[in-house]
């Protein structure tokens, strides 16, 4: 069946909603009034974009919206094709009625729906979401073993998604352990708190890079720690000196936040050798490790504490599925060391969990099934080629105001400003019109402070983000 006209639209260049977004709005309205019937081919993505004037990127993110949607299906070999709309669970407001469509308003654009101000950095892209495979294995887990979403009689979680769990780390992050040192937490920031209450007490020690995570430095605070902050420099963050004696240090190996960079190998071997002859404990916060986008993996600093198989484990190692899957599930994950798992046992028994289970026994299914390194290969093509792109509008619009290094990994980047420029402003006043870079001088906390701006590239298409920093460079343009 041949394809009707899909380029019976006009695109508005001027409007605030992307041109993806309008694109994915017309064929979806089109799918939905009946226009366009189900298992009719859409267009191959090359020669629509030279149909409408737009790029094959443009194109891509707007038929990745209407299959994370499920309003189009890709089919081996084939190409993209629309689904019956009997198959597309229809929200109220989208029911196919006889009449005139209006006209697509921010409101309803998903942009809109998807929540996030442009630039906001570290977090995924939910359009992404593979909501139908998801939904599938809910499904069959409701149906197989209904209980196992409301019950759980193991504080450390469901045991299913904590063998999966295993598997992963030690294909993806070179570290061997077994599901019973694995515990699911309501996310990264809850294991970081459980790893804090577990091995501190009021007055102890801690050591935190600077700059680091604001939200573990409160916690920090809150417990009347003492924090000994560890400069970050080219090679990672600093060993701890002898005289500060800190019970424990919370590092990010793979790729600093929110600087970039990933630890040396020499410095990771420093650190072990610290942790073991000081008798203190080191917390690897390898919060979006998966997203590397050139050369091999960097192993996990678990992975090479276990490479010394003369001395005891000294790394708990803390991983989440806010990055690669849903920050809104709120699952993360802890793995202890065989000496630490009572411990960490009692710390629940005192404190409880926070971690939910409706979604775990799900979630394990959907990793045994391999729908989830579908997704993962999937959006580490989409944001490397956003981050591609991010880069690319950098240089065009703010090169001549900031720098920046390439770290080839994250979700997030750091602009650096020139002396006299006021970061902290210039984030508030990009508030104002719809932006969210935060300002880097306020994750730092000893006295040598840089000023910047930690943007994100990943939960936003190109186009969303050249608007972003368009926007951005207009703020600037009154500062710097």
């Amino acid at each position: 069946m041949k394809n009707p006209s899909l380029i019976a639209f006009s695109i508005d260049r001027k409007s605030d909603i992307p041109v993806f977004a309008q694109i994915y709005e017309a064929i979806r309205r089109m799918i939905v009034s009946g226009a366009l019937e189900g298992g009719q081919s859409l267009p191959p993505s090359r020669s629509f974009a030279t149909d409408l004037g737009v790029s094959r990127s443009t194109i891509m993110a707007a038929y990745e919206q209407l299959v994370a949607e499920g309003y189009a299906e890709g089919r081996h070999g084939s190409g993209l094709y629309v689904r019956p709309i009997g198959e597309v669970e229809l929200p109220s407001d989208q029911v196919p009625v006889k009449r005139p469509a209006p006209v697509p308003s921010a409101k309803s654009s998903p942009t809109a729906r998807l929540g996030w101000p442009l630039l906001y950095p570290g977090v995924p892209d939910m359009r992404l979401f593979p909501y139908r495979p998801f939904a599938r294995c809910v499904a069959r887990v409701a149906r197989a073993s209904p209980q196992s979403l409301v019950m759980s009689f193991d504080p450390f979680g469901d045991w299913s998604l904590r063998e999966a769990i295993a598997a992963h780390v030690a294909e993806w992050r070179g570290i061997q352990t077994s599901a019973g040192q694995v515990m699911i937490t309501a996310g990264s920031t809850d294991a970081l708190e459980i790893c804090i209450r577990t091995l501190m007490q009021r007055g102890d020690t801690i050591a935190l890079e600077d700059p680091g995570y604001l939200p573990l430095r409160n916690f920090v605070e809150s417990q009347g720690l003492a924090p000994c902050w560890l400069k970050v420099g080219p090679h990672g963050a600093e060993v701890p000196p002898h005289e500060t004696a800190p019970k424990l240090a919370v590092l990010t190996p793979s790729h600093q936040f929110p600087m970039g960079g990933a630890m040396t190998p020499d410095r990771r071997r420093a650190f072990l050798q610290w942790a073991d002859e000081a008798g203190g404990w080191i917390v690897e916060d390898d919060y979006d490790s998966e997203f590397r986008y050139a050369g091999r993996p960097i192993p996990a600093l678990a992975g090479f504490d276990q490479a010394d198989f003369d001395r005891a484990s000294r790394v708990i190692y803390v991983g989440s599925f806010s990055k690669i899957f849903s920050n809104s599930l709120r699952i993360g994950f802890l793995i202890a060391p065989e000496a630490l798992t009572d411990c960490f046992a009692k710390t629940l028994s005192r404190f409880g969990t926070k971690a939910s289970i409706a979604p775990q026994r799900a979630l394990a299914t959907f990793m045994q099934d391999g729908d989830f390194y579908r997704h993962l290969r999937r959006v580490r093509r989409i944001y490397a080629e956003r981050r591609n792109a991010m880069f690319d509008l950098l240089r065009r619009e703010l090169g001549d105001r900031v720098a920046f290094d390439d770290h080839q990994a994250g979700m997030q980047l750091v602009l650096k400003l020139p002396d006299g420029c006021d970061d902290t402003q210039i984030a508030s006043d990009a508030r104002d019109v719809g932006l969210s870079p935060l300002a880097l001088s306020s994750h730092f906390a000893g006295d040598q402070v840089e000023k910047g701006l930690v943007i994100g590239f990943c939960a936003h298409s190109p186009e969303e983000s050249a608007m972003g920093i368009k926007k951005l460079r207009r703020v600037m343009e009154g500062h710097c």
